[in-house]
């Protein structure tokens, strides 16, 4: 990732990534990849984790925890 003049790093550039479907242009615009997927579906690129819209909380919840190393036991 190369930094840009305010220091911050360009965090989409060459990698995945999903969004509501109207921002694929700026995904690409970014330098991102955009990944075309179902609203209910998320995406994981390094410790990245990227959705298109509210119904997929649950599994922008659990790809993130999974990034985090936590694991969630029921008992």
């Amino acid at each position: 990732m190369e930094a840009s003049n305010d220091g911050r790093e360009h965090m989409i550039e060459g990698r995945p990534c999903s969004a509501h479907p109207a921002c694929d242009l700026e995904v690409r615009m970014a330098g991102g990849t955009y990944v075309d997927i179902s609203v209910a579906d998320a995406t994981t690129s390094g410790k990245q984790v990227t959705a298109p819209a509210w119904p997929a909380h649950p599994q922008w919840i659990a790809q993130f925890l999974a990034v985090l190393g936590i694991r969630i036991k029921h008992s």
